[in-house]
């Protein structure tokens, strides 16, 4: 943990330096002008859009576009904060396809070496940012970083500072919480409350154990002392997502996840939690090509070669050091 409070703090650093270095004279665009306490800066709602990297030359319908790529009512709960790993991405993939320049994704490889995008041809008409998969059955639809669309899918899903990938939340749940009684796990994939199925989920309509037999090697019909879902509930939802198709059918053949991650962040090198529940994830499928992943700075080394990319790259390094 010390390591990642050591990532956390130079970040926050750089970030406070950074606003001193582009904001100086916009104070009122930050809910406090200077935060000494280990806060990253935050925008104030109506000054949002200034968290994203903009090419310093286009033209309103290109600032708009990128804008478009996703809306506010679509923004995470703290976009507003420099260290938003959603910002990050809407600066960089968002503006990829503004300037229809997303197959440059096509020319990387992940960390082993395949292709990054696999058989997927991303472009302005399949890719989408904050999509919505609605076929899992979910209360609250799991909604994609990125998504590439069409006969070959491939579901992105990006990080910065976080210290985890995302866990199932029925663990978590507070006796305050009003649906205590009915959802909360234990963290065990067993029968508990009086429920009919051994995932509380499963009890309330979601599909994930439908599919999870036919991708993973975890069995369905059996106690697991712990959820396999439990630590890499994230992950699992986006190969899902990536490999099932609104008709029912699973597909591995035809889709990948790609998680996209600091390479800095202690949370996702060798030990990290974000590093272990990858990897579990990748062990458990039954075709491990399914799950890769790939650092912003392979991303960004790749763009430096590229001529049009210059401002955004220069930009990428002032701000996150990237």
């Amino acid at each position: 943990m010390s390591k990642y409070s050591d990532y956390r703090k130079s970040m926050v650093q750089r970030f406070w330096k950074y606003q001193n270095e582009n904001f100086s004279d916009r104070e009122e665009y930050f809910e406090r002008p200077f935060s000494p306490n280990g806060r990253p800066p935050v925008f104030h709602k109506k000054t949002a859009d200034n968290n994203l990297i903009f090419n310093p030359d286009n033209s309103p319908q290109e600032r708009a576009l990128l804008l478009k790529e996703i809306p506010p009512k679509e923004r995470h709960r703290w976009f507003r904060s420099m260290s938003s790993s959603q910002a990050v991405a809407q600066s960089i993939i968002g503006n990829l396809k503004v300037y229809d320049r997303l197959h440059y994704l096509c020319e990387l490889s992940d960390d082993a070496g395949l292709p990054l995008m696999g058989n997927a041809s991303p472009s302005k008409e399949n890719f989408h940012m904050e999509y919505n998969v609605k076929y899992l059955n979910e209360p609250r639809p799991t909604s994609l970083d990125g998504f590439i669309s069409g006969d070959y899918q491939v579901a992105i899903e990006c990080k910065l500072m976080e210290p985890e990938v995302g866990t199932c939340s029925r663990p978590r749940l507070r006796k305050i919480d009003k649906n205590y009684e009915r959802d909360y796990c234990n963290g065990t994939y067993t029968y508990q409350n009086g429920r009919k199925t051994r995932c509380s989920l499963t009890d309330i309509g979601v599909s994930y154990w439908k599919y999870i037999p036919d991708l993973f090697k975890w069995n369905s019909n059996m106690d697991h002392p712990t959820c396999p879902l439990r630590k890499n509930y994230q992950l699992v939802r986006n190969i899902l997502a990536a490999c099932v198709r609104d008709d029912g059918f699973v597909l591995p053949e035809k889709g990948h996840v790609v998680l996209i991650y600091d390479e800095r962040n202690p949370a996702f090198q060798k030990g990290g939690k974000g590093c272990t529940a990858y990897e579990i994830t990748k062990e458990a499928l039954q075709e491990p090509q399914l799950l890769r992943k790939c650092s912003w700075q392979r991303i960004i080394k790749h763009l430096r070669n590229k001529d049009k990319f210059s401002w955004l790259v220069d930009q990428l390094k002032a701000k996150y050091g990237l």
